[in-house]
């Protein structure tokens, strides 16, 4: 019987086979054990943390940390995900080291105090610097010329009431809070610290931002003068006063307060000049300094045209607060078409002119480049939970994912996945699917390993032939 055009054509039954242990489905993560072994990564953490256990058998800090980076890197979620790495056979070969089960990975963390924890941040700087070692000069200049350190913190949110050192946040949600200070140029993270929801960031930031700073300076010797950026979370004196002894410029969101409104009425309108790459965007100095700070202390006004059909009816809604009173009261009348929205910035750098002002308010903006850090670490590696009810256990988780943030920022400046000004990086998200989570065969043959990949995957391939050039660490 002949078959009809157009119609269906039967297909064979696919059957399943046996699994096949030379398959993995990340091949990609041999650019991680190659940049790794080059940096000499493990033996940098294992000397500044030192040793974990009595008897030297199983896994070092080292190995246990860029593991635990290294399975977030891959796409593990909880602790569970460490078995499920366990599990690829041919992709351990690949892997920069041996991955914990999950069991003993949480009997490890367990083992790290606040000073081993310090001690990591020690040996990030260290990296760092062999990273900077292996840049051409053009790059270098751009890092050294004037670092900028970020600080933040975020919230993430668990479940369970068993979890110790968790709190309710100021939304209701039961949440640790992950704290960091960024080298921004670089993209790596170089402190952080795990704090209860509750737990106002102001109370420890001093102590972050000295740990950060010896971390850039280890990383960065021979740097310009530092500039430190943060939101109107850290308007806080002592902030300033630390950033000020310590030889560094800073940047701080203000509160808008009565002085502050007062300020800004008092600007006359031809002090007003455009910003730098923001539509719609003002910016002027106020006179206006908050007492007891440092002295050279300035406010930097930015003000943002808005329509006010735009304005939203909810009470709730954060650009209303940032409309003076009088200007709100009318857009919700419908008595105006446009309002301004203001923000507040202290300040101790140069703002004297109006081109300086403007640079300054344009740099300032780009403090959500830590924002940035901290989405990846969530969302491209696995910050976005705290998988243990022991609160060691969750540091460990935390540092596994920053670190992971810090080895995916040195694979784009070494791997040539940069354009060299480091805001050409592909978030953690991308990077797995594109170079790290992707499917290959480990074949033993004729005493080597050779890994074969599907056809059209190049990307891998060009990562280790930039790494393989690095000379490895003595």
């Amino acid at each position: 019987m002949t078959r009809l055009r157009g119609g269906r054509r039967s297909r064979q039954q696919v059957r399943i086979g046996e699994s096949d242990p030379t398959l993995t489905g990340a091949a990609g993560m041999l650019a991680v054990t190659e940049l790794v072994d080059r940096l000499g990564i493990v033996a940098a953490l294992d000397t500044t943390v030192g040793p974990i256990k009595q008897r030297a058998r199983g896994l070092s800090a080292g190995e246990f940390l860029v593991g635990l980076a290294s399975a977030q890197m891959a796409g593990a979620e909880y602790l569970v995900g460490l078995d499920r790495r366990r599990a690829d056979t041919a992709g351990a070969l690949l892997s920069p080291v041996s991955t914990a089960p999950s069991t003993t990975a949480a009997t490890l963390a367990k083992r790290f105090d606040p000073t081993a924890w310090h001690a990591v941040e020690a040996a990030i700087g260290q990296i760092g610097s062999r990273v900077l070692g292996h840049l051409d000069e053009q790059r270098q200049a751009a890092l050294l010329a004037s670092p900028t350190v970020d600080i933040d913190a975020t919230e993430v949110e668990v479940y369970g009431s068993r979890k110790q050192g968790i709190a309710y946040n100021y939304k209701g949600q039961r949440s640790g809070r992950p704290h960091l200070a960024t080298w921004a140029e670089a993209g790596i993270v170089l402190a952080a610290d795990l704090l209860p929801g509750d737990t106002d960031p102001r109370a420890g930031v001093v102590d972050l931002l000295g740990r950060a700073l010896a971390g850039l300076g280890a990383a960065a010797p021979g740097h310009g003068r530092v500039r430190v950026r943060g939101d109107i979370g850290y308007f806080t004196k002592d902030l300033a006063q630390a950033v000020v002894e310590a030889g560094c410029d800073f940047a701080i969101g203000a509160n808008r307060n009565p002085a502050t409104w007062r300020a800004a009425a008092a600007v006359p309108e031809e002090a007003w000049n455009d910003t730098v790459g923001m539509k719609g965007a003002q910016v002027a100095v106020a006179d206006y300094a908050p007492g007891g700070w440092p002295a050279g202390t300035r406010c930097l006004i930015r003000r943002v045209r808005h329509d006010a059909v735009a304005i939203s009816a909810d009470p709730r809604a954060r650009r209303r607060k940032t409309i003076p009173a009088e200007q709100l009261a009318l857009a919700l009348e419908g008595d105006v078409e446009q309002v301004w929205a203001y923000s507040f910035i202290v300040t101790n750098l140069d703002i004297t002119t109006p081109a300086k002002a403007a640079a300054v308010e344009s740099w300032y903006r780009h403090r959500t480049d830590i924002e940035d850090r901290i989405r990846d670490a969530k969302h491209g590696a696995a910050l976005r939970h705290l998988p243990s009810g022991d609160p060691t256990v969750n540091t460990a988780w935390m540092w596994g994912a920053l670190l992971a943030v810090n080895l995916s920022a040195w694979l784009h400046e070494l791997g040539g996945l940069d354009d060299g000004d480091g805001y050409g990086r592909a978030h953690l998200t991308r990077l797995r699917r594109e170079l790290i989570c992707i499917p290959g065969r480990v074949i033993h043959h004729a005493r080597q390993i050779t890994l074969r990949l599907p056809p059209g995957i190049t990307i891998l391939a060009k990562v280790l032939a930039r790494l393989r050039a690095i000379p490895a660490v003595a």
